[in-house]
């Protein structure tokens, strides 16, 4: 099963991709977590993608589409994958498929998260990040016991310069710009399936999984 999980920031992919990982047993492919280490180990690829989302910018596509490119060679995708903010416009699309196109493959469906963007507002300027173990929170939903304070290693929380409101503002500008075309893209090729992403995080998974028992 190979497939695409799209949706703004702060839609819920995360949470999602992974519930996809455990049920499906493929592969999360999640170019943001892949430039973050990058950036935590101060990697040449981190140093570049650093530039770019701290600004709230899209990383550029040849660096990007390299990296992916990459991965989906590695043995754990011969059965299949789940990319997780990649593609991101139609030129990183058109990319993926001459790639899975090579390899004799194509993407089976692309899951849309619908999201209002008041909502995704409201639920990045609660996120909150462990500085030692890296878990996540959010104000909004999933709070931890002490305020501040990660329940799993009592490390200190802090907030993501990407989760900053004026940098929330930007990233839902450039998604809106570049990556909601994606959805005309798939859906014309017939494997767009929408969910509506404002429903709790159980009920969107049931949902998505409804979907998806066709293609295993």
């Amino acid at each position: 099963m190979r497939i695409v999980l799209l949706g703004s920031p702060g839609s819920g992919k995360g949470t999602q991709a992974s519930c996809i990982e455990k049920e499906f047993g493929i592969p999360h492919i999640s170019t943001g977590d892949i430039f973050r280490d990058n950036i935590s180990r101060n990697t040449a690829i981190g140093a570049e993608a650093k530039k770019f989302i701290e600004r709230g910018l899209l990383v550029p596509d040849s660096l990007t589409v390299s990296i992916v490119e990459s991965r989906l060679l590695e043995e754990d995708c011969n059965e299949g994958f789940l990319l997780d903010g990649f593609p991101r416009n139609i030129a990183q699309a058109e990319a993926l498929d001459k790639d899975l196109e090579k390899m004799g493959k194509k993407l089976d469906a692309v899951v849309n998260l619908e999201v209002s963007a008041e909502t995704i507002i409201e639920r990045m300027a609660g996120r909150r990040i462990c500085s030692d173990c890296g878990e996540s929170y959010n104000l909004c939903f999933l709070k931890p016991a002490a305020d501040g304070i990660c329940d799993k290693c009592g490390g200190k929380l802090y907030i993501r310069e990407d989760d900053k409101p004026e940098t929330v503002m930007n990233r839902l500008n450039v998604y809106k710009n570049q990556t909601f075309p994606l959805i005309d893209y798939y859906k014309g090729k017939g494997i767009l399936i929408s969910v509506n992403g404002e429903q709790p995080a159980d009920k969107v998974y049931g949902d998505i999984c409804r979907v998806l028992e066709r293609f295993k």
